[in-house]
């Protein structure tokens, strides 16, 4: 389809984010819109909001080709804020236009805490809330919480601190793929709505943070390939991605 009749169709690309406070959700979003600034956020009629309600739309003045909707994590709102997310995932996936249904879903699970499990609220809904088509990509944030653990691992093993310092981010992440979490979340009989995939997302708040391949495994779950056509060409972060999608078609 050409991309001027896939703009005509979805304007926009919609993303619902998911975490607990400080989880990093606004830090991800900035960079995924090259920006340093915060959303505009606006209700059902366009006009400007600051109080936190999942209808609302999260739009940034650098890239207006996405919009955000943000919900708190259960925690914060108990049943009641699970029930309004499983409502809003389910309105949004039913026969209404394309630009207005939810396209895909971020959900940020951070790893600077110190009990590193899962939350009740995360299990619950990856226990009970059925996306449908709508992907859902796990997204471990801060991510560079493990690298001091897995340098200390490198030190007593007798890697020199030099060697320790530059091997911990690989092996923080090659003993997070073997650990208990994936296992849990992509294997447990608990789990009956596993994600589509996952990421780990070190040092976001940095300057140089590359989300390039978030971008690129957000697009990767999209089955619908006008979707993925307007996912591709509205988001900034990978130009990479998208000359590799205009070579393919």
């Amino acid at each position: 389809m050409d991309p001027l009749e896939i703009r005509e169709r979805i304007d926009r690309f919609r993303i619902l984010v998911i975490g607990r406070a400080n989880a990093g959700k606004t830090t991800i979003l900035q960079r995924v819109c090259n920006t340093r600034e915060n959303p505009e956020i606006y209700n059902s009629t366009g006009k400007k909001r600051g109080l936190h309600n999942i209808e609302n739309e999260m739009v940034f003045k650098s890239n207006p080709g996405f919009i955000f909707h943000d919900s708190r994590g259960f925690e914060a709102g108990g049943e009641s804020e699970f029930n309004k997310v499983k409502v809003f995932i389910a309105d949004r996936s039913k026969g209404i236009k394309l630009k207005d249904q939810l396209h895909a879903i971020w959900y940020c699970i951070p790893m600077d805490e110190a009990c590193r499990s899962f939350t009740s609220g995360e299990v619950k809904f990856f226990s009970q809330c059925d996306t449908g088509s709508i992907p859902v990509i796990v997204l471990f944030t801060k991510f560079d919480a493990l690298y001091d653990d897995a340098y200390a691992q490198l030190k007593s093993k007798g890697a020199s601190m030099e060697d320790a310092a530059e091997l911990a981010p690989k092996h923080a992440e090659e003993s997070f793929a073997i650990g208990s979490q994936l296992r849990f979340l992509y294997h447990s009989k608990e789990i009956r709505h596993p994600p589509k995939c996952h990421m780990c997302l070190p040092n976001m708040d940095r300057d140089d943070a590359d989300c390039g391949l978030l971008i690129e495994r957000t697009a990767g779950t999209l089955d619908n390939e006008v979707l993925k056509q307007i996912f591709v060409s509205t988001q900034q972060s990978n130009l990479e991605l998208c000359i590799k999608y205009a070579v393919e078609k």
